[in-house]
């Protein structure tokens, strides 16, 4: 009987290697991909240039850095505060019925295509503005966005004891008072980090941009079609100029490392622990 649990034992560890193995190939091979194909395109001129007309070359995608940095800034500043909010409420003001029917919106719309998204987005803000628009493509994200720091924000929250309630209370705190100065502190670290990977997760999305704030040569504005990272990857890699593509990849890397970024900065954070108030 020992024998056979030791080699069940080895046989499920060494599974569990070969799959753990298997995953982080897939990553290193993407990466490896992304560094041979676009790390000779990167230079200044791609970070600081405009992209030329068909047949010229050089150029570069700082309309779409620019783009992107701003479409997913502003979808951050609508969708992080709604979300947060929503997963205080609850974390901690449980209404039985109402409180169910949140959650479960909020669990429908993370498992929403993101195509779906593009597609409502297109018709309740591109159709009734009358053009493509950065603010519109913001506003899509933002609803991608609003659900994951909703269930993060109640999940990290739950986590904190009930005794720092219970204590902050005892001594006279009011509940928001407690929320505020007790609960939210205890549990910043890892609601952080849920807003940081909700923010990774919705940089990378291309089809709620292709909808609403489509694509353009030139520096966008709010009410203007913009350039995006992912748009432009798309539209370069399925292009059929090489150069076109090389720049697809070139772009990609940079998406990527923005995206590696924020994750290990989301786990360096969760890795120091939930902070406790100290009296």
């Amino acid at each position: 009987m020992l024998a056979r649990r030791k080699f069940v034992n080895a046989v499920m560890l060494t599974m569990t290697g070969v799959c753990t193995v298997a995953t982080v190939a897939v990553l290193f091979v993407i990466l490896g991909a992304l560094l041979v194909n676009g790390a000779s395109s990167l230079s200044w001129n791609f970070f600081t240039k405009l992209p030329v007309p068909i047949g010229e070359t050089g150029g570069g995608m700082a309309n779409a850095i620019v783009g992107s940095a701003q479409i997913v800034g502003i979808a951050a500043l609508i969708g992080i505060p709604i979300g947060f909010i929503a997963g205080i409420y609850l974390a901690e003001y449980e209404d039985k019925k109402f409180a169910a029917v949140i959650r479960y919106i909020a669990d429908l719309l993370n498992g929403v295509p993101s195509i779906i998204v593009g597609i409502l987005g297109w018709a309740l803000l591109v159709v009734p503005m009358h053009g493509n628009s950065a603010l519109a493509g913001s506003i899509a994200l933002s609803v991608m966005l609003i659900p994951i720091v909703t269930r993060q924000t109640e999940q990290f929250l739950r986590e904190v004891p009930l005794a720092l309630r219970e204590g902050a209370l005892a001594l006279g705190a009011s509940k928001w008072k407690m929320i505020v100065t007790v609960a939210v502190p205890a549990g910043s670290k890892g609601i952080m980090t849920g807003m940081i990977l909700g923010v990774a997760r919705i940089a990378g999305e291309s089809a709620p941009l292709l909808f609403t704030a489509l694509s353009s040569q030139y520096w966008g504005g709010l009410t203007e079609p913009t350039a995006s990272l992912p748009v432009m990857i798309y539209s370069r890699a399925t292009g059929p100029y090489e150069e076109w593509h090389q720049q697809a990849w070139a772009a990609g890397l940079v998406l990527i490392g923005m995206v590696l970024t924020a994750n290990i900065l989301a786990r360096m954070i969760l890795a120091r622990g939930v902070s406790v108030p100290r009296g």
